[in-house]
């Protein structure tokens, strides 16, 4: 697939329609998720109706991705299947809701899919209250049928908001670098894919090794550093049209791009007579800031959700640590005080934490405040590093490097530390970084 063909899927827009009219009497059902959840909440997620077997095949992948996401979470346990009772075959009809307690379920989605005269896909769905026996939420899209996938991320993420309150990170994408081949002549191609791992798409051939890839706020452009004629530069691509740029053409290596919460900048880290100073390029004028000064290494800059701060690490020091400083670059003082080295950090989208890779005894992925307060490890691989977070801020990828260096994955966790699962990729891959939610 060609990039331009790839934001037309990720852009392709599924039309909101009216929300349903929900029961007058208010759900209860909550899951809390500030401290994670021991007990995920027991969902049933029956195949989606269809008034024909053409559309069939749409209402059982709809409901297999919506399960897939909601257990993916840790919050949700999806009922098997053929434990179900009782057959929905027309969602505007109440359902049986004892048939629905006997089994245990707590929360029913019901859901139809029907094609239309103009060759779009009709998709509804209802949230139920088992117990409470009420219609929590209900909503109506349209969209081509090529585009269903994204249809089942929207609906998972309405689900999820509905019952805990926070946004989801379902209709979200992922970049970065798909790795194969020997240790000793490594491809490295950028890719992008979707949050589950599916639609994998490379947008380079391998050609040039590329690193640090990082999505700007639309998702529709990738910051990243690639070895191009054999100098390592800041570029950009437009997922759009496909057209790459190099981000300044300075006479040094340019790194480590970060966009601006407002897409309207990139802190980069700039090398010059062998010194490692972080700067910001206005996209728009391509006037160019200079923010550190330090005889020490400076870079892996990120901002703060309001733009207002940026984190980064140094070795001025002596030892790799984190810093944060205003985003004009006043302020700078270290945060992180903990034992071993500490890296990469990246400021979580609710402002409120920042996460980093920690070196003691091996590589980890720690979250602590942005004053440096209440470190915590929350992975304990062999080698963990270069967290990226979801745009709520609920969960952080990040690359797993296998013991001996045998492979890396991409991996994901909840800031609790808790359920950690493997994200499927084409091969071995690394450095990802995460789409805000696709608008």
């Amino acid at each position: 697939m060609k990039p331009s063909r790839l934001l037309r899927a990720i852009a392709a827009a599924a039309t909101l329609g009216t929300l349903l009219a929900a029961s007058p009497a208010r759900a209860e059902l909550h899951v809390t998720v500030d401290q994670g959840n021991a007990q995920p909440l027991p969902i049933a997620i029956p195949d989606f109706a269809s008034p024909n077997a053409a559309d069939a095949a749409a209402g059982q992948n709809i409901a297999k991705v919506v399960r897939a996401d909601l257990e993916r979470s840790g919050l949700f346990r999806s009922l098997d299947p053929k434990s179900f009772i009782e057959k929905i075959t027309n969602i505007n009809v109440a359902p049986q809701f004892g048939s629905w307690r006997v089994i245990n379920a707590q929360a029913l989605v019901s859901g139809q899919v029907q094609s239309q005269p103009d060759g779009r896909l009709r998709v509804d769905f209802r949230l139920w209250d088992v117990f409470g026996e009420s219609q929590m939420i209900g909503q109506q899209y349209f969209t081509t049928p090529d585009n269903w996938r994204r249809i089942a991320h929207i609906i998972s993420d309405a689900i999820y908001q509905r019952i805990t309150g926070e946004k989801g990170y379902f209709d979200t994408r992922v970049v970065f670098i798909s790795e194969s081949g020997p240790a000793l002549a490594r491809k490295k191609r950028l890719a992008v894919m979707d949050e589950d791992g599916a639609n994998p798409i490379f947008l380079t051939h391998g050609e040039y090794l590329v690193l640090t890839p990082r999505f700007n706020p639309t998702a529709q452009m990738i910051a990243y550093m690639s070895y191009i004629s054999a100098k390592p530069r800041v570029y950009l691509f437009d997922l759009e049209s496909g057209h790459q740029e190099m981000l300044g053409n300075f006479p040094n290596m340019t790194f480590s791009p970060r966009f601006s919460p407002d897409g309207n900048k990139v802190a980069l880290t700039l090398e010059t007579a062998g010194n490692s100073d972080i700067y910001v390029m206005d996209l728009r004028t391509r006037a160019l800031t200079r923010l550190t000064s330090d005889p020490g290494i400076d870079t892996a800059p990120s901002y703060s959700p309001d733009g207002t701060q940026i984190t980064f690490e140094s070795d001025r020091g002596g030892s790799q640590q984190i810093y944060v400083m205003s985003a004009n670059g006043s302020g700078q003082h270290r945060v992180s005080f903990g034992a071993g080295r500490n890296g990469t950090p990246v400021w979580s989208p609710r402002g409120d934490l920042i996460a980093f890779t920690n070196q003691s005894g091996g590589f980890h992925i720690g979250v602590m405040h942005p004053d440096g307060s209440g470190v915590r490890i929350v992975t304990n691989g062999w080698e963990d590093e270069g967290p990226t977070w979801a745009p709520n801020g609920r969960v952080i990828m990040f690359g797993r490097t296998s013991p001996g260096g045998r492979g890396s994955q991409i991996w994901s966790i909840d800031v609790t530390g808790r359920n950690e699962r493997r994200v499927t990729t084409p091969g071995d891959a690394s450095d990802p970084a995460w789409s805000p939610l696709i608008q």
